[in-house]
């Protein structure tokens, strides 16, 4: 019996760390913590992830000049709907310094129905994270630390990533 709990437990952990075959996503060994993590709704009011523990975080960073971003985001859009991942948060944040009418454009184009968008003006995100180019997508798991990032674009609906992001879900 103890084998079968054992047993359970490394498969439990190793399919929550296998690569879903996505080649531009890193995981981390060891979960990252951070302090602070603020940004503002489009009312300019402060949204803290510290009030979203217990749910997975997306925190996707993009701008409307961004090509990549712009290509990304309706399957990002679509994962927030996906009913097998009840508890996903996903916050899509605006680092370009661009005005609330440029973004809700950028929205109502690529037809977004199932976020908002939110902001970082002065962009202490990109530097918290050390983000070095959009999009880049931040995970955040219900604990509030981030246990692996996206850099570029990938396709939020492919199944590969949709199965694994499930054993975080």
């Amino acid at each position: 019996m103890r084998f079968l709990i054992i047993f359970i437990f490394l498969t439990t952990n190793v399919v929550a760390e296998e690569l879903p075959g996505i080649k531009n996503i890193v995981i981390h060994k060891i979960p990252k913590t951070y302090d602070n993590v603020i940004f503002l709704d489009k009312k300019d009011q402060k949204i803290s992830i510290d009030q979203y523990k217990g749910n997975l975080l997306i925190l996707n960073f993009w701008a409307t000049w961004c090509e990549p971003c712009k290509k990304e985001m309706p399957s990002l859009d679509k994962l927030q709907s996906n009913s097998e991942l009840d508890k996903i948060k996903i916050f899509p944040i605006n680092i370009g310094k661009e005005t609330f009418d440029k973004v809700n454009k950028f929205f109502v184009d690529l037809n977004i129905k199932n976020f908002e968008p939110y902001f970082d003006p002065p962009i202490t995100l990109a530097k918290i994270f050390s983000l070095r180019g959009v999009p880049t997508s931040i995970l955040i798991n219900k604990e509030g630390k981030e246990f692996a990032r996206i850099l570029g674009s990938i396709d939020f609906e492919d199944k590969n990533f949709i199965n694994w992001i499930k054993n975080y879900n």
